[in-house]
């Protein structure tokens, strides 16, 4: 079966550039686009979302674990799931192939100039902090790079890194922002349902933050904040803590526990009902260490919540501070305690921050506008006028500003 377009991914689990590639697969194909997702990692819960959408879905005979190079086990799936990957590639000869995080390119990209596909194309997601402990990873992909018909970040942080450290051509290299659909997120119907179901009180101000259970996500710093900034907070507050435990829950239970916040902080492990939980909600919290461009702050926006997060990536892109939210440094819980006093003690300031991210979502950041510029994108390439007809994906490194 031949596809377009041939979208390559680590894994199918839930993770912002996987829920991103479940949102707009379906949307491009309904485009008339005939896409196919092969997800190195095998099945996943955002298979059924993407089959439920006709995206056709293709799985290696074994699965690569979500971390791992080392290892003759894993060298041997690694080389079967790249003989597979290819045979996919000759038999499709998809018109792009598009490789989404760092493991889908680094086996991928060598595979697709082997099968001489005619357009290759690489995403960026996050600052490339993965490679710094692993420097034969960045040469590997600084070689790709140049392989590579073009190269996407999504946010400027991204793309500057890509320009300015990767040595990528400012003329392969594009931004395309993420999107989301505002109307899943914004439930104000639900609210008194879902702080029910939360057991809230009418006066509780109830604070979360969506993001796997993983050290760079800062978790550790946000209760480090909340135990410097209890006594400054309201007297009844909760912290709802959204995400898979990917190995560091004891660890920050622990640290709750040892703040005497355990009974404020609750740990609701993955969930589906993001909507219904930031509806819930007074206040958005991400204190990541690193972040390319993250869809959870787009989703608190969209839900209306005044948004605190920490200066890295592209949040200072997504949430203008002092309009949107409060942008404080990374790794500084005392800053953190701070903005989160701020915004706990000023529910005026709540509603006008949440109006404004809400606002700025519909207009800058909607799931409608990211799925036309990959179109145009994906045409450009496909007719063979490239970046250079897309002027609206460019970035002018001179001023630092898109076009």
């Amino acid at each position: 079966m031949r596809s377009d377009l041939l979208i390559v991914v680590g894994s199918l689990q839930i993770g912002g550039t996987e829920t991103h590639i479940a949102a707009i697969a379906p949307a491009l194909q309904r485009l008339g686009w005939s896409i196919a997702v092969y997800s190195l990692g095998g099945t996943g819960p955002l298979r059924e979302r993407l089959e439920r959408e006709n995206v056709r879905v293709i799985v290696p005979p074994v699965a690569r674990r979500r971390s791992g190079f080392a290892g003759a086990a894993a060298a041997l799936k690694l080389t079967t799931v790249a003989f597979h990957l290819l045979a996919q590639m000759l038999r499709m000869r998809p018109t792009v192939v598009h490789f989404f995080l760092p493991e889908a390119y680094l086996v991928g990209g060598l595979l697709a100039a082997v099968a001489r596909l005619p357009v290759r194309v690489m995403s960026r997601r996050s600052l490339n902090v993965y490679s710094q402990n692993r420097h034969w990873v960045r040469e590997i992909e600084i070689r790709l790079h140049r392989s590579m018909s073009a190269i996407l970040g999504n946010s400027l942080s991204v793309v500057r890194e890509l320009h300015d450290v990767e040595y990528v051509p400012a003329d392969r290299l594009g931004l395309i922002y993420n999107g989301i659909d505002a109307s899943l997120f914004y439930r104000p119907d639900a609210r008194a349902a879902a702080r029910a179901a939360l057991a809230l009180a009418p006066a509780t101000v109830a604070m979360i933050t969506v993001g796997n259970l993983i050290p760079y996500k800062g978790h550790a710093d946000l209760i480090a904040a909340l135990g410097k900034g209890a006594a400054r907070l309201p007297a009844d507050w909760r912290l709802f803590i959204v995400g898979r435990d990917d190995g560091i829950g004891p660890d920050l239970r622990r640290q709750a526990a040892a703040a005497g916040l355990s009974d404020r902080i609750v740990f609701l492990g993955e969930r589906r009902d993001i909507g219904e939980l930031l509806s819930a909600s007074d206040i958005g919290l991400l204190c990541s260490h690193q972040e390319g461009f993250s869809n959870a702050v787009l989703e608190g926006m969209a839900a209306g919540l005044p948004m605190t997060v920490t200066d890295v990536g592209g949040n200072r892109e997504a949430v203008v501070d002092n309009q949107c939210g409060l942008v404080v440094p990374a790794h500084d819980p005392d800053r953190l305690a701070q903005a989160i006093v701020t915004l706990a003690g000023d529910e005026g300031m709540r509603a006008r921050f949440g109006a404004a991210g809400r606002a700025r979502v519909l207009e800058q950041f909607s799931i409608e506008q990211c799925v036309a510029k990959y179109d145009r994108f994906y045409r450009a390439m496909r007719d063979g006028s490239g970046l250079a007809s897309c002027p609206e994906l460019r970035v002018r490194f001179d001023e630092r500003t898109t076009a």
